[in-house]
């Protein structure tokens, strides 16, 4: 598994986790849905579950269900602020197309 976190995208778990009170970390998903196909999805975990792998960097732990993997695979999950607006980002080579709301995408079957 090659998922990477940005060191913005780190800073911005830890500080989600310890707004929240704590948590083992942030589960990254994807999920049917949209008007491409696909989008993401993250939440808070407290535990993990058989299969589950993590990601870590600075302290921040990125949980990743084994369904979800073949879809983000090689993925980079960044943290940008532009202005007011703040976001995680996905650079997923596996995604093919992104809908024009930018929040769903498409893979290559």
């Amino acid at each position: 598994m090659a998922i990477s976190l940005t060191e913005a995208a780190a800073a911005q778990i830890c500080r989600n986790i310890d707004k929240r009170g704590g948590g083992l970390g942030v589960r990254l998903a994807v999920k049917p849905s949209g008007c491409s196909g696909f989008m993401y999805s993250m939440d808070f975990v407290d535990e993990l579950k058989e299969g589950d792998e993590v990601v870590e960097r600075d302290g921040a732990k990125l949980v990743i269900g084994i369904e979800s993997l073949p879809f983000i695979d090689g993925t980079e999950v960044g943290f940008e602020r532009q202005g007011l607006n703040q976001t995680f980002v996905f650079n997923n080579p596996n995604a093919v197309s992104t809908c024009g709301c930018g929040e769903s995408f498409s893979i290559e079957k």
